[in-house]
């Protein structure tokens, strides 16, 4: 090129800068030799083409991409190359083999950069991909050109409506999508959905519980991510098989438990209730009542009485005591300048031991002990001790995403709590889930962390229950069901060892019970229960027996 040639060049260039980009791009790419319609444009005209103008430039791009001439395509397009390889890949990874178009036709106008600067053409296309034959609804938007140049206004949507720049279109064998699993107990087929219980539980495990096992995609049409995995089936050419994700949940006793948080007895008060197999911690039943959520696993309340079994073990550990170690059972007893009374119906007994006043759960013997021995220069933390080292109280993950709320028993508390604690009452709070735990680590003689999802890790407690502790405390539990407190409800049950507990809540209380058979360990929370025997009793008496 000669210096005379590249001068005049340069001068239309400087002056085309001042047009602005889209104008000045186009008008050099034509003077250096460019042939698609948008390269010839001088710059976008802000009014849309006509409809007809729409529709002849729309066909003859629809006509190119039919003939898998996606150079052709492209070069009807605003931006040649993109167009063209991004219809080449869609078209590879659908194993396009066939294309067509219909029902070619102007919609109006729309926008692409400014108000209604396009016009929009719909029409219907049906390929053969890989497993069949598709149909879907689709539209481009055709601009023009200041000169009357028209062209279509490349986006991925004008592959599919909606698709996305990080998007693909894929066909043939569809990979199985986690939201497809279903979620099943562990007999492998009874759906955990059909229980009103665990419909949100199964929900989370099919988001987060893994792939499952078993499935398959089936074939059809799909949206994939730059992963390849599936954001959305567009088309199901035949059917896939869900993949299955196995819970430790016996339908059963699933059964049974949905069935006893409704029993008659507790004139519908919100409940909830788990058992668990105290042998490995998987559980077996979540069933629940209310309005304000799920209390078996997140209703973090003081658990009264049923917290004396940890308190008996933090005796029996820490301060050397056994069964027959002194607890007078007195009508009210003074603990850090605070006074604590007996629940209705407890009778004093001044030489009562610590399984006696176990027994009737008198709440004046365990603050006495507890208070006594296990409170040291104002230190209160051995209750906590006790919980965390033995029972293995902490922040689990049951699996499958599903949330749980962690029990607290503070190691600072300070006043009247240092002794309120003892007996399940002040800053200390658990639900049914640890409580039923905490019966199974007495039964097993050891802890097992609770968990909804086979092979899902357990926590270990650092310090295992000692053989002694175990069986003093079972021994005092098996009184409980056999002549004391949990009596009238489980006294005729063979092999069953329980704890009751009644809780103060603002102007009501609440009411518990903790237990476990040669099968399982149970324990329910009933909200406005006057008594545990006669609310949570009921409620766990359905479990013991499964029916």
């Amino acid at each position: 090129m000669n210096n005379a040639a590249k001068v005049g060049i340069a001068g239309v260039c400087t002056a085309l800068l001042a047009m602005g980009g889209f104008g000045a791009y186009n008008i050099v790419h034509g003077l250096t030799g460019s042939t698609s319609p948008a390269a010839h444009a001088t710059a976008r005209s802000t009014a849309p083409p006509s409809a007809d103008k729409a529709v002849k430039l729309a066909q003859a791009f629809l006509d190119s991409w039919a003939q898998l001439h996606f150079d052709g395509a492209g070069s009807d397009t605003d931006a040649p190359d993109t167009a063209s390889a991004r219809m080449k890949d869609v078209a590879d990874s659908l194993k396009l083999t066939k294309l067509a178009f219909s029902q070619v036709a102007a919609a109006g106008p729309t926008t692409v950069l400014v108000q209604n600067d396009a016009t929009k053409v719909t029409f219907q296309a049906t390929a053969q991909v890989a497993g069949g034959s598709w149909t879907y609804d689709g539209s481009l938007s055709v601009i023009q050109s200041v000169g009357g140049q028209a062209s279509v206004h490349w986006a991925s949507s004008v592959l599919y409506p909606g698709l996305r720049d990080d998007q693909n279109l894929t066909a043939g064998q569809l990979p199985p999508g986690a939201s497809t699993a279903k979620v099943v107990a562990s007999d492998g087929k009874t759906d955990l959905s059909r229980f009103p219980s665990l419909t949100d539980i199964a929900a989370t495990i099919r988001q987060h519980g893994g792939e499952g096992s078993g499935g398959s995609g089936g074939t059809g049409v799909a949206v994939v991510d730059s992963g390849g995995d599936a954001v959305k089936t567009l088309k199901v050419f035949t059917t896939g098989k869900a993949p299955v994700i196995r819970t430790t949940i016996d339908a059963a006793r699933q059964t049974v438990a949905e069935r006893a948080v409704k029993d008659p007895a507790i004139q519908g008060k919100p409940a909830g209730v788990v058992a668990l197999d105290w042998r490995t911690g998987h559980i077996l039943a979540i069933a629940w009542t209310g309005s304000d959520g799920n209390i078996a696993i997140n209703g973090i309340k003081a658990p009264g009485s049923t917290m004396k079994i940890i308190t008996s073990a933090a005796l029996f550990d820490k301060a050397g005591l056994t069964p027959g170690s002194s607890a007078p059972c007195n009508d009210s007893q003074l603990a850090n300048g605070q006074i604590f009374h007996n629940d209705p119906g407890v009778k004093a007994d001044p030489g009562s031991t610590i399984a006696q006043a176990f027994t009737v759960s008198c709440n004046t013997s365990f603050i006495k002990d507890g208070f006594g021995y296990l409170v040291n220069h104002q230190d209160a933390s051995a209750l906590n001790d006790e919980a965390t080292q033995v029972f293995g109280m902490g922040s689990w993950s049951i699996g499958g995403g599903v949330a749980t709320t962690d029990p607290k028993i503070p190691t600072d508390v300070q006043g009247g709590d240092q002794a309120a604690q003892f007996i399940g009452q002040g800053k200390v709070s658990a639900t049914p889930l640890f409580m039923a735990s905490v019966a199974a680590t007495v039964r097993n003689g050891g802890f097992e962390q609770p968990i909804i999802l086979p092979g899902q890790h357990q926590d270990s407690a650092p310090r295992q229950i000692s053989s002694r502790t175990a069986g003093y405390l079972r021994t005092m539990m098996r009184s409980v069901a056999t002549s004391g407190t949990a009596a009238p409800r489980l006294s005729g049950l063979p092999r069953v060892g329980a704890k009751t507990g009644t809780a103060e809540e603002g102007d009501h209380t609440n009411g518990w019970l903790t237990a476990y058979n040669d099968d399982i360990a149970v324990a329910a929370l009933v909200e406005g229960g006057s008594s545990g025997v006669d609310s949570a009793g009921y409620v766990v008496r359905h479990l013991l027996t499964g029916n």
